[in-house]
């Protein structure tokens, strides 16, 4: 048993998953752990020495296999079990299996928080010279907004994500799709039955990838006394100590209501006055630097289509009050079917960024609500969500 200091930034999924172990386990040797939401920096754990998996070979079992099965390598069994031999494995022999193993940069190593993505846009960057990267503004609390670049085509399509912060599993499903785009664009290899050249030489996309990094922060890690906002946002909270529900940024501002499509519509609607963990529309349209800045960035590129990745629900919302081009209908239901999310024509609702993408430019825009359940979202159910959202921008490119 070792002792670990929290750092800031930690979580118990990040710890477990940096030490081999899983939360349960992290828990059983702390059970204080599970009673307050989240780690406080300073605090000590007891973390036990990590469980290796095994495996006992049956009739006709090979290393390959074995290695394919667990997700693996078949160098990284031969180093973990020295002398057994990769083309004689005695039935019944019991083996200690590695790590599972994913070839690629982004991957889920607990929470996927804003310094993750950044370290991953930069590694992205730096191996594949068709990525090119920049920031379209700062955050409330100055964190640089990212945005991803891939391709020279005509036409331009947008893409962003975590704009409410409880929904940040679209950052890292997403990413990981801009990785596989590119990969297989650099190997020369179709995706999932698509042709990466196809939308590299015909298509333009821009990424978004977080929106709202001070909500996301918030929501993984809580806050503690320090914190610039700490008085406020412990108030607007309820004084509850878990934002693990907060929607907005770190204003109490809900960026899903800050664009001007009938906005004072929605005000009356919400009936929000005040900051809040949700719906709070502001004062004013764009009063808030992350909703500015990604309208700016929007006119600055005007993409002929965009899409705003939110969860939950497994629907995807194509229309607005009308405005909408005759195509959208059939192109939601092209993204439906590949998806098998739900197309819904969506009434009662303004402010948003889909909204005001099909008011300003009447061009097809999409909210996609992402996987099922209560958010944020389980990370168990990420790699289903990230093959939703690459199946839907793939189908988005090839329209």
């Amino acid at each position: 048993m070792q002792q670990y200091t929290v750092k800031k930034g930690d979580t118990l999924r990040r710890i477990a998953a940096s030490k081999g172990l899983s939360v349960s386990h992290i828990i059983n040797a702390n059970p204080w752990a599970s009673d307050q939401p989240y780690l406080i920096p300073g605090q000590i754990l007891y973390l036990p020495s990590s469980p290796r998996r095994r495996y006992e070979v049956q009739a006709g079992d090979t290393l390959d296999r074995i290695a394919a099965a667990f997700q693996t390598r078949e160098e990284a069994i031969m180093e973990m079990n020295p002398g057994i031999s990769p083309h004689v494995l005695p039935e019944g022999r019991v083996l200690v299996l590695p790590p599972s193993e994913r070839a690629g940069i982004v991957q889920l190593q607990g929470e996927y928080g804003y310094r993750q993505m950044k370290e991953d846009i930069r590694q992205l960057a730096a191996f594949y010279p068709k990525i090119e990267t920049g920031s379209i503004g700062e955050s409330v609390l100055g964190k640089p907004l990212p945005y991803v670049k891939i391709g020279e085509g005509g036409k331009h399509i947008h893409v962003n994500a975590s704009i409410h912060a409880n929904e940040w599993i679209t950052t890292p499903s997403v990413m990981r799709f801009i990785e596989e785009y590119v990969c297989s664009l650099q190997c020369g290899q179709r995706w999932n039955g698509y042709d990466p050249v196809q939308w590299y030489q015909q298509c333009t996309l821009w990424v978004v990838p977080m929106v709202n990094p001070d909500g996301v922060e918030l929501v993984q890690e809580g806050i503690h006394p320090g914190h610039p906002y700490y008085r406020q946002l412990t108030e607007w909270n309820g004084c509850r100590r878990d934002f693990r529900h907060w929607k907005a940024n770190i204003h109490g501002v809900d960026l899903g209501d800050q664009f001007p499509a009938h906005w004072e519509e929605e005000v009356q609607r919400r009936g929000k006055r005040s900051p809040s963990p949700r719906d709070y529309p502001g004062t004013a349209p764009l009063t808030e630097p992350e909703a500015a800045a990604l309208a700016a960035f929007t006119l600055e590129t005007s993409p002929d289509a965009a899409v705003s990745l939110h969860s939950q629900g497994q629907e995807i919302y194509w229309n607005y009050r009308n405005y909408e081009p005759k195509e959208s209908r059939e192109w939601s239901r092209r993204l439906g079917q590949v998806s098998g999310y739900r197309p819904v024509k969506l009434e009662g609702s303004d402010a948003g960024y889909k909204d005001w993408f099909i008011q300003h430019f009447r061009r097809p825009g999409f909210t996609v609500e992402v996987g099922l359940g209560k958010n944020p979202l389980p990370l168990e159910d990420y790699d289903q969500i990230s093959l939703d959202v690459g199946l839907i921008l793939a189908e988005l490119m090839s329209l």
